[in-house]
């Protein structure tokens, strides 16, 4: 297999490849120009996309998917630090560590709130979606002693009976959970799904974290009731739009901990998607089965 150069981004996506014709598979990751008609055109032999990041969503296309190019995705592998992030989270929301800490340094208070902790033994863990990143958080959870609810469409009884978890409603999720983690796809039908009744039904001190897609929360009805509850935690690892406008009361808000969209993979653990990918390219160019192959069908309601 040749490599051929040069590299394609955003910033050169028109760029004519010299040896455009020859090529039959791209490698590629974040910063990759969708696969339009007219950017394909350079590509007419091109057979397959090796994407070593996360979602497809920003690449594959109509055009792509009806030219019959296949697409692999690192998805898998950046859900594992994406999952650790979310683990580490909830652990931390359960034990009330970002309230405490951001009450200390703001009100120059040292000292616990009991009424408030949950803890990690007998309490609720509600997930929102059981993709790869959903289902590694709830592995993650069952060692602990928690209760793990679950809300995903779906979510099969085998699957559930599988993951230790019980499926539920998103409103009942909402009521019942001590910490909601959201891990949604953002799909037409996703977004905003989460309102500001869901928040309002929270438990008193209950804690939300979303290092999903801002998209899939109605932010200025979050914004209100966080407002209004101040009992309420939330730790956002993503927004819509992100970063949040410098007017945003997210910035303000002393219930609400933002961090800038760290979850996925950073640095070194990039080299776990790279790996990924170089075996995928390696079965692909001996004739073997892809192992990380998405379908148009499975775009259709992944990540």
């Amino acid at each position: 297999m040749d490599l051929h150069a040069p590299v394609f981004s955003t910033e050169n996506e028109t760029l004519d490849c010299p040896d455009g014709t020859a090529v039959e598979a791209i490698v590629s990751s974040w910063g990759m120009p969708p696969m339009t008609d007219e950017w394909l055109r350079q590509f007419p032999r091109l057979q397959i996309l090796f994407y070593g990041a996360g979602t497809i969503r920003t690449v594959a296309t109509e055009a792509s998917w009806n030219r019959g190019i296949r697409v692999v995705s690192a998805a898998a592998a950046n859900a594992v630090p994406t999952a650790e992030f979310a683990f580490a989270s909830i652990l931390m929301a359960l034990k009330q560590t970002w309230f405490h800490a951001l009450r200390g340094r703001c009100e120059g208070r040292f000292e616990r709130q009991v009424e408030r902790i949950a803890g990690a033994v007998g309490s609720t863990v509600g997930l929102i979606g059981l993709g790869q990143i959903g289902r590694l958080v709830a592995q993650k959870l069952s060692s602990l002693q928690v209760n793990i609810l679950a809300h995903d469409p779906m979510l099969d009884d085998a699957t559930a009976l599988e993951l230790g978890v019980r499926s539920i409603s998103l409103e009942e999720l909402f009521r019942e959970s001590h910490v909601v983690s959201c891990h949604a796809p953002l799909l037409p039908q996703t977004r905003r799904m989460i309102r500001g009744t869901h928040f309002s039904s929270m438990r008193r001190h209950a804690s939300f974290i979303n290092t999903a897609r801002g998209a899939l929360i109605d932010e200025n009805e979050m914004i209100s009731e966080l407002t209004r509850r101040s009992d309420l935690f939330a730790h956002l690892d993503v927004t819509y739009p992100e970063p949040p406008p410098k007017d945003s009361p997210l910035w303000e808000l002393p219930n609400v901990m933002l961090t800038p969209h760290l979850a996925g993979s950073q640095g070194p653990e990039c080299s776990r998607m790279g790996n990924l990918i170089a075996d995928e390219v390696e079965r692909f160019a001996n004739g073997k089965p892809l192992q990380h192959e998405v379908t148009r069908e499975r775009a259709m309601t992944s990540a």
